[in-house]
């Protein structure tokens, strides 16, 4: 297994990565070798400030009467967990991310909201109940100088649903549709089993690469072959174009010079410190 590590976990990646491809998801965290980014489409993210600008400092009565009474106090802020020990496991992990909105209640604890765009579902539900969760943890178990907000009573997901087109003006246009509250359970004690889970996959061997599900994995695989020379035109690997795959991350290497004489390097080092002989 090696010395014990503390991962740095991002909600987003163990709600959107994990489940889809564990293969890029240890690359990602334990190799810094990301997939390339596919960045959410501007108009949702302008969606979505504009509500965080919106409903900033107003009662919670407004954005929805199913929320419990108190103010949004909290819009798109940093988290940080202190190391977070799990059980069963010797590594240990912390949640760095940024939420939309926190509420305070007038209880005196904390309500966390993500505003979405789109039709909710159980499906969809419980899949952002992951990014949810995390933002708890690191909330009340903040390292030392982070952002601090316990107890959090109540986790939610804010779907605008447009269904109304309309024009105020020559030049505006207007889009109006319904704001929907959809209630998330606080399970802390399933999320650190998840958790668990995570770091004892990321102290393991990098799982076999996900091809059937994961087009990143596909993608790599397919270039793999050519670079080695089993789909390369012929005459490529006689021309000195045939170049081996890590042996740790299945990523391109490179021919360096070393002591002992030339060696293939990972070009993701130090990331990844795989090798192979020439």
């Amino acid at each position: 297994m090696g010395n014990p590590k503390n991962y740095r976990l991002s909600p987003s990646d163990l709600t959107f990565l994990y489940d889809k491809c564990k293969h890029c998801f240890v690359l990602r965290v334990k190799h810094g070798i990301g997939q390339p980014s596919i960045p959410l489409p501007a108009i949702f993210t302008r969606i979505a400030s504009l509500q965080k600008d919106y409903f900033s400092g107003k009662r919670t009565e407004e954005l929805s009467p199913g929320l419990p009474p108190g103010i949004v106090r909290y819009g798109e802020k940093k988290v940080r967990s202190r190391e977070l020990e799990l059980p069963g496991c010797t590594s240990t992990c912390h949640l760095a991310g940024r939420f939309d909105i926190v509420a305070e209640l007038d209880d005196g604890s904390f309500a966390i909201l993500d505003f979405k765009t789109g039709s909710p579902s159980d499906e969809k539900s419980d899949m952002y109940a992951r990014q949810l969760q995390a933002y708890a943890v690191a909330l009340e178990n903040p390292e030392p100088g982070e952002l601090h907000l316990s107890p959090v009573s109540m986790l939610g997901l804010l779907y605008f649903t447009p269904d109304r087109y309309s024009q105020s003006e020559e030049s505006r246009q207007n889009l109006s549709g319904e704001l929907q509250l959809a209630p998330l359970e606080r399970d802390e004690a399933r999320f650190v089993a998840f958790l668990s889970e995570v770091v004892s996959v990321l102290d393991g061997p990098t799982p076999p690469p996900g091809t059937d599900a994961c087009d990143w994995c596909a993608f790599r695989a397919q270039t793999s072959k050519f670079l080695t020379g089993e789909g390369a035109p012929a005459g490529d690997a006689a021309r000195g174009g045939a170049t081996p795959s890590c042996p740790k991350c299945q990523g391109p290497m490179q021919l360096k010079k070393g002591k002992f004489g030339e060696f293939w390097s990972c070009v993701s080092f130090p990331s990844c410190r795989g090798t192979r002989n020439p």
